[in-house]
């Protein structure tokens, strides 16, 4: 299958919105990345509308369309009915006009190929006889039957969608042309590519309303009226319903719309539960009018896209311009209507019941209770996500309740093991955690006795209010707790996000009496130093003193000695 849905790599932020909102989990997860499984993809378009970050893109043809128009042939399009909700106000002449004036030779209502589709449905009905008939015309729903319910493929319509009728039609009017489909629908680039005969390229509403802008083109207000145009309807939920002639007594005619209830319609048909029924399906809500393609672009207070579909005014919109009768268009031969679906063959292998348990268990899930079947994953049960991990589409990490427990489990090692107290309070200043530490601390008997309390029970909340009027933070401030005779070193922070105040404490009461210990030895020291000191100058002093009386005395006894030796 070719690829009409492709990724931007760097925008998936894991967010697993498309996952849980792919209707058959055609998503695979790796590196932290979305990639599409084309084999099992049916094209419904609906992770290209729900991705928050536009990360889903859709293969533009617009310059395979300028490349056409630069050929010298016709250059046709085949407009689906649905443009006149998505462009309010334009009729059929106004959209040609425009066409016309960026290069396409003509434009024609794909609801003539319509009219050809639903008359060969009336004479199945009428001719055949046939249990069940589904309508062939949504492609996602004939992808959807031929990849996970072929054993419903002989009840789908082997008829031409309006598109390929379309088609035809115009090239046996103009055998040199080009036809281009321009619609809602994401799946019709696929079935253009794999059905090569029919249409050559395939443009969205928002790839031909960029090219208007390009080319400075401007829609024309302007919404003709054709009573021959019953077929109209089509892009509505029962609208092939609203334009057949129901004559065929015993069937039971529905219309089901929306993957999720076709898969269900599909299943009971596969069951065997469902008999004499003409089911017309459509993979989207409110059918081709609910398109993933339709223009549906908003922007919230903060600039972001978001999408929203106007069911009601689109339907309206359809319904005034739809006519009473058909088209007055030449019936082809039967053979020419004939389409054959194939099954499409996905490469999926079933696990066995003892590999899904393995993989459960590496979940965290050893027990049933422990399946919470959450569904955050985007997996319906955990069961579904263990298979998913077995084929390759998914990863353990990817289930958030598992993450948490285990990041959970993770930190509440670390806090019940650290040998520093940690307090978290709120922003009242009410304890919303302590530790054991803390509390051994804090000479709180236990945990629960202060949870929900205010600090002021065992703290002085100075140093928190410091926090809230704007301190950055405290870090490693020694502080005395003289209720508790206690040195700590306090760091406190402020979480912005959770507005929690954390204080770590480190018990250093030892520490500091060792340095107080030290710091009495060393006045002890220092006291006792003096004291040498001092004495050992008195004796100085007296050995100074003694030595200078000895001296003077003996100098005397010298003196006279010399004295009465030179008399001599």
């Amino acid at each position: 299958m070719p690829n009409c849905l492709t990724l931007k790599k760097s925008n998936c932020k894991n967010c697993y919105k498309c996952i849980r909102n792919c209707p058959v989990k055609s998503i695979r997860f790796s590196g932290n990345q979305a990639h599409i499984i084309n084999d099992e993809c049916i094209l419904c378009g609906r992770c290209f509308v729900v991705c928050p970050q536009n990360a889903k893109q859709i293969v533009d043809d617009t310059e395979k369309v300028k490349v056409l128009m630069q050929s010298q042939v016709p250059v046709i399009a085949s407009v689906a009915p649905s443009f006149v909700a998505n462009y309010p106000g334009v009729g059929i002449a106004s959209f040609r006009k425009a066409l016309q004036q960026i290069g396409f030779t003509d434009a024609e209502e794909t609801a003539l190929g319509a009219t050809i589709v639903k008359k060969e449905y009336e004479r199945i009905l009428n001719e055949e006889d046939r249990d069940i008939v589904i309508s062939s015309c949504c492609h996602s729903v004939n992808l959807l039957i031929q990849k996970y319910y072929a054993n419903c493929l002989p009840y789908l319509a082997d008829v031409i969608s309006p598109m390929q009728a379309h088609a035809a039609d115009i090239k046996r009017r103009y055998p040199d042309a080009k036809v281009v489909f321009i619609g809602p629908c994401v799946s019709k680039k696929d079935e253009a590519e794999k059905y090569k005969d029919y249409v050559e390229a395939v443009l969205t509403y928002e790839e031909i309303s960029t090219w208007f802008k390009n080319e400075g083109v401007e829609l024309e207000q302007n919404v003709d009226s054709d009573e021959e145009s019953r077929a109209r309807l089509f892009p509505t939920t029962a609208g092939i319903l609203k334009t057949m002639d129901l004559k065929s007594s015993g069937y039971e005619y529905l219309a089901i719309d929306g993957v999720e209830n076709c898969i269900d319609a599909l299943t009971d048909i596969s069951e065997g539960k469902i008999h004499k029924c003409f089911i017309e399906m459509s993979a989207c809500a409110g059918s081709c009018v609910g398109g993933p393609v339709m223009e549906r672009k908003h922007y919230n207070q903060n600039g972001n896209t978001t999408y929203r579909r106007n069911p009601i005014s689109d339907y309206l919109a359809i319904s005034k311009y739809a006519g009473k009768k058909d088209f007055d268009i030449e019936q082809p031969d039967i053979t020419e209507l004939k389409k054959i679906f194939e099954p499409i063959q996905k490469k999926n292998i079933t696990p066995l019941d003892y590999e899904i348990n393995q993989i459960l268990r590496k979940m965290g899930k050893t027990r049933k209770c422990d399946e919470l079947n959450c569904g955050s994953c985007g997996y319906n049960t955990c069961r579904d996500k263990a298979v998913a991990i077995f084929q390759g589409k998914a990863d353990i990490s990817m289930c958030l309740p598992y993450l948490k427990e285990k990041a959970e489990s993770f930190s509440d090692t670390i806090i019940r093991n650290t040998p520093n107290g940690i307090i978290a309070v709120n922003d009242n200043l009410e304890v919303q955690l302590i530790n054991k530490a803390a509390c051994k601390i804090l000479n709180v008997p236990s945990q629960s006795d202060i949870i929900g309390e205010p600090i002021v029970r065992v703290l002085d909340p100075l140093h928190f209010i410091r926090i809230q009027q704007g301190s950055e933070r405290i870090f490693n401030e020694r502080t005395y707790l003289a209720e508790y005779n206690k040195y700590v070193e306090q760091t406190i922070v402020r979480d912005a996000d959770s507005k929690i105040l954390i204080c770590i404490m480190a018990d250093v009461t030892e520490e500091e009496k060792e340095h107080q210990r030290k710091e009495e030895i060393s006045q002890q020291t220092v006291e006792i130093a003096d004291k040498v000191v001092d004495k050992q100058m008195r004796i100085v002093q007296e050995i100074a003193s003694l030595l200078g009386e000895t001296a003077a005395e003996t100098k005397i006894a010298l003196t006279k000695l010399k004295e009465s030796i030179s008399d001599e």
